[in-house]
């Protein structure tokens, strides 16, 4: 499937993806990784060059490589400890027992300090990187249609990685473009997928609405559990997008089939926030929208079992409270905050 970011094929079917987990960061009998300790710098020592068995390298040994090519464009100045450098995002991301060793093309690099000039020798001259963003303080998005949506800025490279998430109908595969949608990398458990589980279990849905949908994650988890009918919604375009391509992504266990898009990601990018529910794509059982959650009742079935409402800044617990009244009176059914 074409990137929207790149122009690649950076976006695979689940299966495939799936298939190429065993083993993934694993090391060869030849790798030999050395440990550094992220509070102090890297030691004084020659680049380590990648395994000329697998192609692999430890992940310390890449941040390394990339310490040292900020500390020579003045990002950094050497005094710095390696934890310094920023946040490493491997694609795929899944829960790991150990440290990855990573092959070509598989990190995504996180940082506040990181200049343009350095961002394009990391894609170039470091074969791991597969694409440097630089951050800002806050979660990419939009809290709600009344304020301004926050964005970091993908400075080289490209920034679509999936994460594989467990459910306990299986694995999903959620793709998303990190400069504009938040982290959710996956741990032994998502508590956030665990209770919708058992939500579902207790009710028994047929219809399910994620009205605050993100990439998708509790969706594809509730259609995967058997739910007839989920409505995805998000008022940020990437989550909509995002969603949308996810559905696609994992069409064979979802038994979806053929995933019919009504905007492209260029016309949602135009306006990147919706107020008015607008169709982005559906499919056997899905559909998708991008829109103000309090506007979405205006295109839902008559009845809905279940809803999500997975909000941002849930510690304001009178304003939570106040969304999920005003959906309660409007829509009905169960409501449960992840």
């Amino acid at each position: 499937m074409s990137c929207p970011v790149c122009g690649r094929d950076c976006v695979e079917d689940a299966s495939k993806v799936l298939a190429k987990l065993p083993g993934r960061f694993d090391p060869c009998l030849d790798c030999m990784g050395l440990i550094y300790d992220k509070r102090i710098p890297p030691p004084d020592i020659d680049t380590a060059e990648p395994c000329p068995t697998c192609g692999r390298r430890f992940i310390d040994e890449v941040f390394a490589h990339i310490y040292r090519v900020m500390v020579d464009e003045g990002d950094l100045a050497g005094t710095e400890p390696l934890g310094a450098v920023g946040t490493p995002l491997v694609n795929p991301g899944f829960a790991m027992r150990n440290p990855p060793y990573l092959p070509p093309d598989s990190l995504l690099l996180l940082s506040r300090r990181v200049g343009e000039r350095t961002a394009r020798r990391l894609v170039s001259g470091v074969p791991e990187v597969r694409g440097v963003v630089r951050t800002v303080d806050g979660t990419p998005g939009v809290r709600d249609t009344d304020s301004e949506p926050l964005e970091h800025t993908l400075l080289a490279g490209c920034d679509v990685r999936a994460d594989v998430f467990q459910t306990r109908a299986g694995p999903i595969v959620v793709y998303k473009q990190q400069s504009v949608l938040h982290i959710e990398f996956p741990r032994g458990r998502n508590e956030k997928i665990l209770s919708l589980e058992r939500q579902i279990g207790r009710q028994h849905p047929r219809t399910f609405v994620d009205a605050c949908s993100g990439a998708g994650t509790l969706g594809l988890a509730a259609a995967l559990a058997g739910v007839e009918c989920v409505i995805y919604n998000d008022a940020w375009y990437a989550a909509a997008y995002w969603t949308a391509r996810n559905i696609q992504v994992n069409h064979e266990s979802l038994g979806s089939g053929d995933v019919k898009f009504y905007r492209s990601y260029d016309d949602l990018r135009r306006s990147p926030v919706a107020r008015e529910p607008v169709p982005v794509a559906s499919a056997e059982g899905a559909r998708v929208y991008q829109g103000d959650l309090r506007c979405l009742p205006t295109v839902l079935p008559p009845e809905i079992d279940l809803t999500a409402l997975d909000l941002f800044g849930k510690e304001d617990s009178a304003r939570v409270a106040r969304i999920a009244h005003a959906w309660q009176t409007r829509v009905g059914g169960g409501i449960f905050i992840p």
